[in-house]
């Protein structure tokens, strides 16, 4: 068996998303470290919400990395397996940098604050849009974009490949708008503009990857105890300075996750484990990789179930 561990992005997140870990102390731990290092009771806002304020992307970012990274505590505390590689989806890659050990919890707090207001701040609310494109292939998607993009006076660009038939697109609203036309044209299942406030991983994020490569140039780096596959390349980064380019390469470039999971398997991985709150991982990877057994941990029960199953398959 060959064990890896998958963090979830934004997205994912809901107001009571740590219910499940109520009276573990380990996770009660991270919590109060992540309140500490951002002057915050990001613990309250994730359990009592308002949901609005979970959902703006300062705070969903630091959020998201602080409960998945609980969750990891919580799995390692009790015994858990550690996996032999790991991966994250966008923000999900700094949740699975710092288990890795890249980064102290409460320097990555505060860095994925850092990268929230830079990505939000990078284009004008109302100027850029992202969208799923379901039911087309990746090649149908780019040349959907392509046509779009009006003899190149909009971006509009593919973003995430999540899984076969499942493409997400990014760029200046009007010409993701017009791509879902076209892409509902040429038969795609659903052409849905996503509730996000900016255009994440798109090139218009330029801006945004160049103060996100300042900010990380002052971050202490460590060398990963455990191998983290990159969104951009799908590859293993190993030296504090490719770990930080990479990282600021990936707020204006397209998540690999397809490929990302094709590596996985190609490496010998045999088991996947989402951590973290949701299963929209999981999901993708079935459909990338069906022979990949995949698990969830999201609450106590969970967490205890997986260990048990992973013990009984090793």
């Amino acid at each position: 068996m060959k064990l890896a561990f998958v963090f979830p992005g934004q997205g994912s997140q809901k107001v009571g998303m740590l219910a499940g870990f109520d009276g573990n102390d380990v996770a009660a731990d991270v919590m109060r470290r992540a309140d500490a290092a951002l002057g915050q009771d990001l613990t309250g806002l994730i359990a009592n919400g308002p949901e609005a304020d979970l959902n703006l992307t300062v705070n969903t970012q630091p959020a998201m990395l602080a409960s998945s990274y609980a969750m990891y505590e919580a799995w390692l505390a009790a015994g858990g397996m550690r996996p032999a590689v790991m991966a994250g989806h966008s923000l999900g890659e700094y949740t699975a940098l710092t288990a890795a050990g890249v980064f102290t919890l409460e320097e990555a707090v505060g860095l994925v604050r850092f990268r929230a207001q830079a990505m939000q701040s990078a284009v004008p609310v109302g100027v850029g849009a992202m969208a799923a494109i379901l039911g087309l292939s990746d090649e149908a998607v780019s040349e959907v974009c392509a046509a779009a993009a009006d003899n190149g006076r909009l971006v509009v660009e593919p973003v995430n490949f999540n899984c076969p038939g499942q493409v997400v697109i990014a760029g200046h609203r009007e010409g993701v708008e017009k791509a879902c036309a076209i892409a509902q044209e040429k038969g795609a299942r659903r052409a849905l503009v996503l509730p996000v406030s900016a255009p994440f991983h798109s090139s218009l994020l330029v801006g945004a990857a160049r103060e996100l490569a300042a900010r990380l140039a002052e971050v202490p780096v460590n060398e990963p105890q455990i191998d983290v596959i990159a969104n951009v390349d799908v590859a293993v980064h190993k030296t504090p300075e490719s770990i930080r380019e990479i990282l600021a390469r990936q707020a204006a470039s397209p998540v690999q996750w397809v490929r990302t999971i094709e590596a996985m398997a190609a490496g010998g991985v045999t088991h996947v484990v989402e951590c973290g709150p949701g299963r929209v991982l999981t999901g993708m990877i079935r459909r990338i990789a069906p022979t990949l057994q995949t698990f969830n941990i999201y609450d106590a029960k969970t967490l205890a179930d997986v260990r048990e199953a992973l013990a009984q398959a090793a």
